[in-house]
């Protein structure tokens, strides 16, 4: 795309921030506005139109997956299949965190996603939070670089590669590069780390068990 993004500050009105990124996420766009961790690229997951740019932005192929961010348990329990009550209350003891938890999808949202797991995470960030609860439905999160490239944490870098190639940039006037978020496998019987991040997923699982 040609047309310059339009750049918003999250902090003065959280609430214009909101409701621009809500439209953009509905009509197919794509945008990038920050996390509790990195600046993310952001698009509905169940958009194929969505998803094919996303992954032409990123130069990267279709069998690739993303995080994808919500708001509760209670949105995450519509799309996944998971009825263990102890891992359902360790959720809602960890989150909102920057741990990302895969786990197994459910008959339709398989279909949908056309994969058998998806990873989840409640993002501890205001702006998240607020649009999340809006949308009710997952928000894809990925790091802002193209793949296999160094990723992008700070606002003025990200403005001057992507702003010809999303509808919009959602930025804070101080974002501090808090690094990937933890990501851990809950589609077996026993968790398994897959990524190291700032929370130490060892000492929490032993304090909730």
């Amino acid at each position: 795309m040609s047309k310059s993004a339009k750049l918003i500050n999250v902090e003065p009105d959280i609430e214009i921030a909101v409701s621009e990124a809500k439209k953009i996420y509905y009509s197919g766009g794509i945008f990038i506005y920050p996390t509790d961790t990195i600046y993310g690229f952001g698009c509905n997951p169940f958009n194929d139109t969505a998803l094919q740019k996303l992954n032409r932005i990123k130069g990267r192929g279709e069998q690739k997956q993303y995080i994808l961010l919500v708001d509760s348990v209670n949105t995450l329990l519509k799309y996944i299949d998971l009825d263990d009550d102890q891992i359902i209350i360790m959720l809602k003891n960890i989150w909102p965190n920057p741990i990302s938890f895969i786990l197994n999808l459910n008959y339709k949202t398989k279909n949908l996603l056309k994969h058998d797991a998806a990873a989840f995470r409640i993002p501890d960030n205001t702006f998240c939070l607020n649009l999340l609860s809006e949308l009710k439905a997952p928000l894809i999160s990925t790091s802002v670089n193209i793949s296999n490239q160094q990723t992008l944490t700070d606002y003025p870098s990200i403005k001057n590669e992507f702003a010809d190639k999303v509808e919009a940039i959602f930025f804070m006037n101080y974002k501090e590069n808090t690094g990937a978020s933890t990501l851990v496998d809950l589609t077996k019987k026993h968790p398994k780390i897959l990524r190291e991040g700032k929370i130490n997923f060892i000492e929490l699982w032993q304090k909730l068990n």
